[in-house]
């Protein structure tokens, strides 16, 4: 202990400076962590913001492609790495708490401690300085005064000398010599005491008071070393206590990786994508040598369901829709939309000017057979509106109610998913319709809680929703069954009708077609006996119009004059009247337009005026190019 007093008692200031050194290095490890806290904040962030930048958005393809194993166990992947995430947020917050928060309230108690020691050591310093003064103070007294003494001894005995010194004067400076020795002894005495007091205090200064202070800073200094060491291991122990947790993610995606199954995959994308279609047969060798009518063979691409009979264009559904995407009573306006030019505007806007309103073209009659007859032979013109009818159907995401554009098998899938759908919507009214049901009763018993007939509305609207959606139930039900086979399928019946039709009619088709040629203006009439002749069964072919929608709006339309529609595929509008356009002139002077859903027809392009979308006649033009 003595030689550490004396390798420090002259070593103050630099045990301050190496004291502060160590709250420095203290505050270092405390940034040091800080920053590392925030590293891993960053990185715990980011790798959430990945995991979340790929997971499958809701309602969108991306939910119905992780149905695959190995989508799953990406799935997987990205729940695993959030998790992983959190961890580094674990390590973030233990060593905010653990190790920051604590060195951070330690660093100022230290600081505290630090400027007490150092305070008590300058004080005793100063006291012992204060001491080592005072004793220089008395040294010098006595010292003075000793001087003091001699001088005045010499004088009194060169005085007592000389015979020429009265008594009186010899006896003054005796008294003189006497009052200084005795000054001196004083001064001696006090001497002797503040040397003694000095000595007292220096050794209770460097070997009490001293030692005190520099063991408390020894004690201090240690502590800070321990504490540093303490809150070393404390990092090593937050990042340790982590790698069980991490592990577990870690082996959960490794788990996720050995449950993918390629098999399994490739067995769900079969049935995913099977179409449920038998593949066609051989086609058979067609003799052109025989002078015989040509026939297409059973096994044939154009005929897989082997009946043995030619199926025209406007046969089955087996073949696509048995007309365009119009109604009945839209096909009848189109078999007999006009095809001479349009009657001039009449010279005065007044309906009274006119007084029958302008008159269609007159046209000559012909058999309803011919138009028939022109309609299955105008392919490019058929070409175009299939090719409108499905462009605007990608365009606008719309398809048949019956998902009767799919292969069956797809079919039947989205057929079921639909009715699921609905099966739950229905629950989802019926729970409604229970709680209001409940709530009912307690205001039956209970009148103060509320009116009982406030829900009798919403009560009657839930039955209305129920009782449709399951109408609408049956309804996709019947078509389930239809593709399942439960129920005889009406493409079936429509192909067997077709065939019959066929095999009565063949003839009379051909000699319409030859018929149509040869008419020189392109005009058509309907004679009850043709019309009767080339009827098709009635409950097909409505069914095959009533699964069709409407052709799209293109703009609409103001009537400047009264238009009397008298022939077949014209329309009558009054003066003023706002229609719809849905066909905009092709050049022959008429322009197609709706009054509603079920009215539709031809007027003269000078009739009316015409205010086009420009979007819908960007996407009909592009959709009528597209179709050429």
């Amino acid at each position: 202990m003595y030689c550490s007093i004396v390798l420090f008692m002259d070593q103050f200031d630099n045990l301050e400076k190496h004291t502060q050194w160590g709250i420095d290095v203290l505050e270092k490890y405390i940034k040091f962590v800080k920053e590392r806290t925030e590293i891993e904040l960053s990185y715990a962030k980011q790798l959430r913001n990945l995991s979340k930048k790929y997971q499958p958005k809701k309602n969108s393809k991306e939910e119905e492609e992780y149905r695959y194993t190995s989508t799953r166990a990406f799935l997987a992947t990205l729940n695993e790495m959030n998790d992983y995430a959190g961890q580094h947020e674990v390590i973030s917050e233990n060593m905010t708490s653990l190790i920051i928060g604590e060195l951070t309230r330690y660093v100022q108690e230290l600081k505290q401690e630090r400027k007490s020691h150092f305070h008590d050591g300058r004080k005793a310093q100063q006291h012992i300085e204060t001491c080592w003064k005072q004793l220089e103070a008395s040294k010098r007294r006595f010292e003075r005064d000793c001087k003091e003494a001699d001088r005045a001894q010499q004088y009194f005995e060169k005085m007592d000398a000389d015979i020429n010194v009265t008594k009186a004067d010899v006896e003054k400076a005796r008294q003189q010599a006497q009052l200084r020795h005795q000054m001196a002894e004083d001064s001696k005495a006090e001497y002797s005491s503040t040397l003694q007091k000095f000595n007292s205090e220096q050794h209770d200064h460097y070997y009490t008071h001293i030692p005190n202070i520099f063991q408390k800073i020894q004690e201090m200094e240690e502590r800070r070393i321990v504490r540093i060491g303490e809150s070393m291991k404390t990092f090593a122990d937050v990042d340790r206590q982590v790698i069980p947790i991490i592990g577990k993610c870690l082996d959960e995606i490794t788990k996720a990786a050995e449950s993918v199954d390629h098999k399994n995959d490739s067995q769900m994308v079969i049935e995913a994508f099977k179409s449920g279609f038998e593949p066609p047969g051989d086609v058979d060798f067609e003799d052109f040598t025989q002078p015989m009518k040509r026939t297409i063979s059973e096994s044939s691409l154009s005929n897989s369901r082997g009946d043995g009979k030619y199926e025209p264009k406007f046969g089955g559904k087996s073949k696509g829709k048995l007309w365009p995407f119009i109604k009945k009573n839209k096909l009848m306006s189109l078999l007999t939309s006009p095809h001479q030019p349009p009657p001039p505007p009449p010279a005065s806007a007044s309906p009274s000017a006119v007084p029958n309103g302008p008159q269609s073209p007159k046209q000559q009659k012909e058999p309803l057979s011919h138009r028939f007859n022109e309609f299955m032979t105008s392919k490019p013109k058929i070409h175009c509106f299939r090719s409108l009818k499905r462009g605007l159907s990608l365009k606008l995401g719309a398809g048949p109610e019956d998902f009767s554009n799919l292969p069956p098998e797809q079919r039947r899938k989205k057929l079921q998913q639909k009715v699921d759908e609905l099966n739950k919507d229905i629950q989802k009214e019926m729970d409604q319709r229970d709680a209001l049901t409940k709530m009912k009763d307690v205001y039956i018993k209970n009148p103060q809680m509320g009116d009982a007939a406030s829900v009798d509305h919403r009560l009657s609207e839930l039955e209305q929703n129920i009782e449709k959606l399951r109408l609408e139930v049956q309804k996709f039900e019947g078509w389930l069954a239809e593709v399942e086979g439960r129920l005889p399928s009406r493409t079936e019946q429509a192909r067997r009708q077709s065939g019959l039709y066929e095999a009565q009619n063949t003839s009379a088709v051909n000699s319409c077609a030859q018929d149509r040629e040869s008419s020189p203006d392109g005009s058509y009439t309907e004679e009850q006996s043709q019309e009767t002749e080339m009827k098709v069964p009635a409950t097909d072919f409505d069914d095959e119009f009533d699964d069709e929608e409407p052709l799209p709006t293109i703009g609409t339309c103001k009537a400047l004059y009264t238009f009397e529609g008298q022939n077949e595929g014209t329309i009558s509008v009054a003066e003023g009247e706002m229609l719809y356009v849905i066909e905009e002139d092709k050049g022959d002077g008429w322009t197609r337009i709706r009054r509603n859903e079920d009215e539709e027809g031809y007027v003269p392009t000078s009739y009316v005026e015409v205010y086009l979308d420009k979007n819908a006649k960007d996407v009909y033009k592009s959709l009528q190019k597209i179709s050429e």
